[in-house]
């Protein structure tokens, strides 16, 4: 993105581009009336609203370019929106994450970003560091007089309380990250256990081939469906086995290792009539000990009875029962899926969701510790200052008060035009 200059008039297209009943064209800029009144009689209008022909669109944004608007470049409607501070940076990405949302979860928590909720608690850990800091720097002015103007032990327990708030924060970001992109949920088992079959149930439609010859599954295929308000990205993999001839089906089961190793959530699909409770567990036993949610599915209850299920697996009580294929207990897996995230973790009106919001916390907390080893050792009031002042710093990155046109270029080029 070039260097944006206030002062001159830019013109994009707000709406989808393609046929459609309307489309809207938008105007910002010092000229912005007086550009647009030479197309359209009445009223001022900042957004000239058009027929939805693509032909049309393109004509009005010609002429406007001839009058002496510029076409937008991306995002840079809502950098302009940043730079006369109608919003800060953490707001403006927000509006990205709202165009962007899938799901009512990530909606629901770009929106309450939009509206400040997260600003308001950076601005006042800042507010809290940036009071303490004065009285330091003033402390520093008086150095000869031995005074002490920020009370130490006021100063511990005001770091220690945001420490503790920060570390907070932080840990929402993997419940945040989930909302935003959906959470990795692998398929795997071994071959011909039904985890196409599986897929295609979840995302109610025959988006896998299934098919009675063991192996047919040689690359991942993905798919996301919604529970809830909650997206999970549903990742269907290759058959796991110990060995195989075919060289390409190899490649498919280590790319399932892989994908496994990024999930969140695995469903270990197995048959209930050809798998042992021994076999089970020792096809499970390394995926138990990973950090991750491991779900087995006993999958074509269809063709046992249920006492002989219960007969074979009395011992294990994580175990979803179902048939895929006759679509039997699928309910039963959507509630466990709906307990991994629990909602009750994502009442709090904060989460982060944002890799560079998430960076400078942990960066302001990791400033902050230093700030109480500083104090525990007896370390001057000077070096306090500068720990503190770098707490601040960070902080001020997240909301965009400290910010570079490297960072903001990087940000606002990802936007759509006309946003």
């Amino acid at each position: 993105m070039n260097k944006i200059q206030l002062d001159e008039t830019i013109c994009a297209l707000a709406t989808p581009a393609g046929v459609g009943a309307i489309g809207v064209i938008r105007v910002s800029g010092e000229q912005s009336i007086q550009i647009v009144n030479t197309l359209f009689r009445g009223k001022n209008l900042l957004e000239a609203p058009t027929h939805g022909s693509p032909y049309i669109q393109q004509r009005i944004l010609h002429v406007l370019v001839q009058t002496g608007a510029r076409l937008a470049q991306p995002g840079e409607f809502t950098m302009r929106a940043f730079l006369n501070k109608k919003l800060d940076l953490s707001q403006a990405e927000a509006v990205a994450d709202v165009i962007a949302s899938h799901s009512e979860m990530s909606h629901k928590t770009a929106m309450n970003q939009m509206r400040g909720g997260f600003s308001r608690e950076i601005a006042g850990l800042k507010e809290r560091l940036v009071n303490f800091a004065s009285l330091i720097e003033l402390e520093l002015d008086f150095s000869e007089e031995d005074v002490e103007f920020a009370s130490r032990p006021e100063l511990k327990e005001l770091v220690q309380n945001m420490v503790r708030l920060i570390h907070g924060l932080t840990e929402t970001f993997k419940v945040g990250n989930a909302i935003k992109n959906g959470i990795p949920t692998v398929i795997a088992g071994k071959p011909n256990a039904g985890k196409s079959t599986l897929l295609n149930a979840l995302v109610k439609e025959d988006r896998a081939i299934v098919s009675a010859i063991a192996g047919t599954t040689r690359d991942t295929i993905e798919e996301s469906f919604i529970i809830d308000g909650i997206q999970f990205r549903l990742i269907d993999t290759a058959g796991i086995r110990e060995h195989t001839s075919d060289s390409i089906e190899s490649i498919g089961i280590e790319k399932t290792y892989e994908k496994i190793r990024q999930a969140s959530i695995v469903l270990y699909v197995f048959d209930v009539h050809e798998t042992s409770a021994a076999a089970l567990e020792q096809e499970t036993a390394a995926l138990a000990q990973m950090d991750l949610v491991l779900i087995p599915i006993g999958n074509k209850v269809d063709l046992v009875n249920e006492l002989e299920i219960k007969q074979k697996f009395s011992g294990r009580t994580d175990i979803i029962y179902l048939s895929s294929k006759e679509q039997i207990g699928m309910n039963l897996l959507e509630s466990r899926l709906k307990q991994v995230l629990n909602k009750d973790q994502i009442k709090n009106d904060v989460i982060i969701s944002n890799i560079r919001h998430y960076q400078g916390l942990l960066l302001a907390g990791e400033s902050l510790q230093q700030v109480l080893e500083s104090m525990a050792i007896g370390r001057s009031g000077e070096l306090l200052a500068f720990d503190i002042r770098k707490a601040i710093f960070h902080l001020s990155e997240i909301i965009g008060e400290v910010s570079t046109d490297d960072l903001l270029e990087n940000i606002f080029s990802k936007f759509c035009i006309g946003k």
